[in-house]
């Protein structure tokens, strides 16, 4: 980067339909997800509400595992949880097999 400039970051601020019609989610799915804190948007009320889009992405994700798998709502956060769990172990794993590939080859 040259000197003086600065990096910056966009961060982009949804309310409650937003984040519906975006994602293809019922508004009263998006409050159920919320209840069951799944994701935690900013504010009191829903006319408050302002989500990034993490909170997108994870809202969508959430709909679609209960959804397509039949899941309980409650059981949904376990769920989510577990496969960010196995995306990293994939991630890294990827990561020392190219490693040993170096080093087997040195």
């Amino acid at each position: 980067m040259e000197d003086g400039m600065m990096k910056t970051s966009l961060t982009v601020e949804l309310t409650l339909k937003e984040v519906c019609e975006i994602s293809d989610v019922p508004t009263e799915v998006m409050i159920t997800i919320i209840e069951e804190g799944i994701i935690e948007p900013k504010g009191a009320s829903p006319d408050e509400w302002s989500f990034d889009t993490y909170m997108l992405s994870i809202a969508k994700r959430a709909f679609r595992v209960h959804r397509d798998f039949e899941i309980e709502w409650t059981g949904i956060p376990l769920y989510l949880d577990m496969i960010g769990q196995l995306e990293k172990l994939r991630t890294e794993n990827k990561s020392l097999k190219q490693r040993l590939n170096r080093f087997l080859l040195e």
